[in-house]
């Protein structure tokens, strides 16, 4: 099995639109063996997140927190990148096809988000807000990987300000509450449907696009050009640096703003809100809460950390799994989680709604994760060894075929 990052032929990108969340590719199965890899450990982060400890308590689990679900929406843009033509976009006919698979694939996957969020279970769900920033960023999928950059920065930068003004709009409006009482998917799932998934939501599509873009950019990239893996890297952990620490000194220097944060979110901890989500989610609008940086606060500084350790890690797969062949074995059942991501995320919300594991003791919050990951990792190889494909990545797979008669 071979650790370089292939050019996706366009069978290959067909063959990628029944993936789940994470889709990639290599040489003997259609997958791209570090990016199965990442989305592996993006899967085990969002146990970590929905099973593991709370972040009031700390431990080195707590960064997994948000930043999971960020590493997730930075390699949709892989996916899109994939399903629509690697090294060189398709066009003509191909391209029709394969914006017709991803918009199947994303109404698929925005359905399955709102069956999950009406089981009404602790986990705020991210289907349904993957599915569409998928849907929006589509039409940029024939764009180079330096103007992708330039439009990832600039949403970076203008989105989060227009998310805090609209929010501060619906908390003061009754328009939202009538959006609300008309709209299907807010009645079908018990949700506030269009109002929640692009502007109240813990997955707001405003802020999460951003992400999309950014993992298309990169995407774009020659991957297989030496030294682009350091360079990913660097740029991943400047990114960090910039979103964190640019934070920092606004929440400890600047009179009045953990005063404003802690309020706003009831007492959260205001202190290191700067990189932790044990801040907690706003109450209240304030101004102040723009600086905060915590993982999921929608803010510019959470998407640039959070953007930036989730490059880290991509290009930390893209080197481990380049220089050392030794890696795949025990890799694995992690590389095998990631080749089956819709159906570990899925089953692992049926298996809380199952098991009431939000009623757990803190004491049982760790052998409770290391089931869920051991119990995923062994259906995963079972079923890429029998089936190649997971239960629902069959199903989106089945779903996209109708593709194929567009013209």
């Amino acid at each position: 099995m071979t650790h370089d990052v292939p050019e996706a032929a366009p069978s290959e990108a067909a063959s990628a639109a029944g993936a789940g969340p994470c889709a990639s590719h290599t040489s003997s199965t259609g997958r791209l063996i570090v990016l199965d890899l990442a989305c592996g450990l993006t899967v085990f982060g969002m146990y970590a997140a929905h099973v593991g400890l709370e972040p009031s308590v700390g431990g080195p689990l707590e960064v997994a927190r948000g930043r999971s679900s960020a590493l997730l929406a930075l390699l949709a843009g892989f996916t899109l990148v994939l399903l629509t033509g690697r090294p060189q976009p398709q066009t003509g006919r191909a391209g029709r096809q394969a914006m017709g698979r991803a918009l199947i694939r994303s109404a698929a996957l925005i359905a399955l988000g709102y069956a999950l969020t009406s089981l009404d279970t602790p986990v705020d769900v991210i289907l349904a807000a993957y599915g569409m920033v998928f849907v929006l960023a589509l039409p940029l999928y024939r764009l180079r990987a330096r103007t992708l950059a330039v439009i990832a920065a600039a949403t970076v930068l203008v989105l989060p300000q227009a998310l805090y003004l609209l929010r501060s709009v619906v908390e003061g409006g009754s328009w939202a509450d009538a959006a609300i009482a008309h709209d299907p998917p807010a009645r079908i799932a018990g949700s506030d449907g269009i109002v929640e998934l692009f502007i109240t939501g813990e997955y707001p599509v405003l802020t999460w696009l951003p992400f999309v873009i950014a993992g298309t950019a990169v995407a774009r990239l020659d991957l297989t050009r030496p030294g682009i893996h350091a360079k990913v890297a660097l740029l991943g952990g400047a990114l960090a640096a910039l979103g964190y620490v640019g934070s920092w000194p606004a929440l400890h220097l600047v009179p009045g703003t953990q005063a404003a944060v802690s309020a706003a979110t009831d007492g959260g901890s205001a202190a290191s809100a700067w990189w932790s989500d044990a801040v907690g989610d706003p109450t209240t609008s304030t101004p102040d809460w723009l600086l905060v940086a915590a993982p999921q606060s929608q803010t510019t500084g959470s998407i640039l950390g959070s953007a930036g350790v989730g490059l880290v890690v991509v290009a930390g797969c893209l080197i481990a799994t380049n220089r050392s062949a030794r890696l795949s074995s025990p890799a694995a059942p992690v590389i095998a989680v990631g080749s089956v991501s819709l159906t570990a995320y899925f089953g692992h919300i049926i298996a809380i709604k199952a098991l009431g594991t939000e009623d757990l003791p803190a004491s049982a919050a760790l052998p409770a994760l290391v089931g869920f990951a051991a119990a995923a990792m062994l259906l995963a190889l079972a079923c890429t060894r029998t089936l190649r494909r997971g239960p629902l990545e069959f199903m989106l797979h089945a779903a996209t075929t109708p593709a194929r008669l567009i013209n």
